[in-house]
């Protein structure tokens, strides 16, 4: 999902810095929840494990060149899943600059791209997963059918970010849409891979309850939400089947 050096240039690269600009301001709002849900101490903790991940995803995963950018194995939603939406956004944006500082620095001028184009779906499956997943569910208990909508909403995303920032530096010559769908094709092997990995990494921590409430993890990946994210900023949170209350809203 990189951008490659050069497709983007010149004034028209301000647009990255606004776009990243808007997708660290959400970010900070993320940032305000989970503290204030389950602390500072267990954001900054979630945070530097998801940011060594995306790292090691980056870097260890098989990645290869295809059309417009590169195929990678970003696993956003299983980060969304296990960490929560906040540190996963700061992880992908540090490890994201981690791997452009020290060994590939000539992504870095791209580095507003990239981070838009991983951040803003992040924030589209959150949204998703406040909309398809029961609030009385624990994220452990998810079916393969959310696990292929969460993971599917997030790699569209990808897919649609380096597509529009392709034709915004490219424009629409044919050889530009032949890569630009060259790449989305290629894309769908993620599709296909990434939700079943989702069910594994869950299942493994259906088996490691030593976690629950350890702040290594987001609260929602053992316990129900008794009040719904879409009703509450700050949800309350319980043990798994717990009954859900309804509030109405004035």
């Amino acid at each position: 999902m990189h951008i490659e050096p050069g497709l983007v240039d010149g004034a028209k690269i301000i647009l990255s810095y606004a776009t990243a600009a808007g997708a660290g301001l959400f970010t900070l709002k993320l940032v305000r929840d989970t503290i204030r849900q389950q602390g500072l101490v267990s954001l900054v903790s979630r945070t530097a494990v998801t940011a060594a991940a995306v790292f090691s995803f980056f870097e260890l995963l098989p990645h290869y060149a295809v059309g417009v950018s590169e195929v990678h194995f970003i696993l956003g939603s299983t980060l969304f899943l296990l960490f929560g939406a906040a540190p996963a956004a700061i992880g992908l944006a540090l490890g994201l600059m981690i791997q452009g500082m020290f060994f590939a620095p000539a992504d870095l001028p791209q580095f507003g791209m990239n981070v838009t184009t991983l951040l803003v779906p992040l924030f589209a499956v959150k949204a998703l997963a406040d909309r398809i997943i029961s609030p009385g569910t624990a994220y452990v208990d998810l079916t393969y059918r959310q696990a292929l909508q969460l993971s599917t909403a997030y790699q569209a995303g990808v897919v649609a970010w380096v597509a529009f920032w392709a034709f915004y530096g490219a424009g629409f010559a044919s050889e530009n849409l032949v890569a630009i769908g060259t790449f989305g094709i290629a894309y769908m092997s993620v599709v296909l891979i990434e939700p079943l990995a989702d069910l594994a990494v869950l299942a493994i921590a259906k088996t490691l309850n030593a976690l629950n409430g350890s702040g290594f993890v987001t609260r929602r990946l053992y316990n129900a939400a008794c009040v719904s994210p879409r009703l509450s900023a700050s949800p309350v949170y319980c043990r798994r089947g717990c009954s859900i209350t309804v509030l109405r809203i004035a």
